[in-house]
């Protein structure tokens, strides 16, 4: 049977230990300052799931990034290898299982190579998407970065 986004979500946060709570908001989450404006935090606590595309091999890359900053191609390209494109939105819903706007960071139909910016490391709790665009979970981004595998980098740039 296939589990619904938000459900494969939840099941993966389980798998990997994590409890969370998955918020069902009643206004749309699609952007960090949709997010920031629902859970009431700082646009910076937001967790922005951000598919790339390898150029060379055309696998996919996760990056996570605050809601109020920017991912730096170069530095993410020098951290993935190779140059670096925005994945098509029907690449990033056969691999992942998430459709761009609810992209969770956990629960990806393959696993994905995974870094995190070290903004989002200052802040206690930040919110991610939870498999849809109106669905948030919050977390530790120390957990969030050792549960995924994560790589702790500079990736991204203020807005």
């Amino acid at each position: 049977m296939k589990l619904r986004s938000v459900d494969r979500t939840k099941q993966a946060a389980e798998k990997l230990g994590l409890s969370i709570e998955i918020l069902k908001m009643n206004e749309t989450t699609r952007t960090a300052v949709d997010a920031a404006k629902a859970c009431k935090c700082e646009t910076g606590q937001i967790v922005k799931s951000m598919i790339f595309e390898t150029k060379s091999t055309g696998s996919l890359v996760l990056m996570l990034v605050a809601g109020d900053r920017q991912v730096n191609m170069v530095l993410a390209a020098k951290l993935a290898g190779g140059p670096l494109v925005r994945a098509d939105p029907k690449k990033v819903r056969a691999q992942t299982g998430f459709a761009i706007g609810g992209v969770a960071p956990i629960g990806h139909l393959c696993e994905l190579p995974v870094w995190i910016d070290e903004a989002l490391m200052q802040h206690e709790t930040v919110w991610a998407a939870a498999g849809a665009p109106d669905t948030l979970f919050s977390v530790s981004p120390v957990l969030l970065a050792d549960k995924t595998g994560a790589t702790i980098a500079k990736l991204a740039h203020t807005n």
